[in-house]
């Protein structure tokens, strides 16, 4: 009993000193990265190379005053900020990162994600709607209908995988694949899924930057149309909050991908599994999303929903029956 308290006890702080570190330093990973991909400086003053402007940042909007509008849901908005960071952190906690560093292995861990990732919404919705502003509740609906766009596409996606791997469990899907990237399930040569994993991939990434708000499907805080969409009544740790939990979602859409597609924490050549290969895999998909946020403009709203409606889904639904039909034959 005490050494499961220990052990509980050392991985909620881990969780919470990884998620900390992640959503401070992310924010001046992509300053950094703007900067170098439009041509910019970027954060150069606080400390060598700006590597303490996260601190002071967090510094700033700490000391700064909470203000709640006058006429706006009291309770809810104040929830709100803190809705959106609870999930992230919880979703880190069956996340498997290497075959012995996992806080929780759950049977289910698939659909614990997925609903948790709908709790993150939700965050926006409350926030938008509790506002009481036609900018905030613009946007709040936006959120809503990309996040039932993309989601839809996402989740057979990933019955595609379950399908492959005959679990739900994070750990045993990325077990599943270990022994080289021939076996990953991006790249997995027999029974000819390599005909539609890579498909299942491109959808599924497309998906995980559509539900983590990124450039260029922000649509739900696009400031040249919305000022700051569901944000805009927000200030001090109410907007750190919601720019952390931003970040948060990022690192575990990157762990999600990285498990399901390529292979978890093994190495690229069977040799030397570890966590270092997992940790290598993320950063590489989270500089994808920066990469992708600084290169390319901003979408429209019907464009946005109709790549999902017209493309996406009718590609995921096609992929499950060849996936299907492949491990039928097969």
């Amino acid at each position: 009993m005490e050494t499961s308290i220990w052990r509980a006890l050392f991985y909620l702080v881990g969780i919470m000193a990884f998620a900390g570190l992640n959503a401070a330093y992310l924010g001046w990973c992509e300053r950094k990265g703007a900067a170098r991909i439009q041509r910019r400086i970027g954060p150069c003053e606080a400390g060598f190379a700006g590597l303490l402007q996260p601190l002071a940042d967090g510094l700033k909007l700490m000391s700064k005053q909470l203000l709640v509008p006058q006429g706006v849901d009291g309770i809810i908005f104040r929830v709100a900020p803190v809705l959106a960071m609870i999930p992230a952190i919880t979703s880190m906690v069956v996340i498997p990162f290497s075959g012995n560093i996992e806080a929780r292995a759950m049977e289910l861990s698939v659909l614990l994600l997925f609903a948790l990732a709908s709790l993150g919404m939700m965050a926006i919705l409350l926030g938008g709607w509790a506002s009481g502003n036609k900018y905030a509740i613009i946007s709040s609906a936006r959120a809503v209908s990309q996040n039932l766009a993309y989601e839809i596409p996402m989740l057979v996606t990933v019955i595609t995988i379950v399908m492959i791997s005959g679990s739900m469990n994070l750990r045993e899907i990325a077990l599943n694949q270990m022994g080289g990237f021939w076996h990953w399930n991006i790249f997995r040569l027999e029974n000819g899924h390599f005909l539609t994993m890579w498909i299942s991939f491109i959808i599924f990434f497309i998906c995980s930057v559509a539900e983590t708000n990124r450039a260029p499907f922000d649509m739900a805080e696009a400031e040249s149309e919305l000022v700051a969409g569901f944000m805009t009544e927000y200030g001090s740790m109410g907007f750190g909050l919601f720019m952390m939990g931003e970040y948060l979602n990022i690192v575990v859409g990157a762990c999600l991908t990285t498990t399901l597609f390529l292979g978890g924490w093994d190495c690229p050549f069977g040799k030397t599994p570890g966590v270092w290969w997992f940790l290598i895999k993320i950063y590489m998909l989270i500089f994808t999303f920066i990469w992708i946020r600084w290169t390319y403009p901003r979408t429209q709203i019907y464009r946005l929903l109709n790549l999902s409606w017209k493309i996406l889904i009718p590609f995921s639904l096609a992929n499950l029956l060849i996936t299907a039909a492949l491990i039928k034959v097969f």
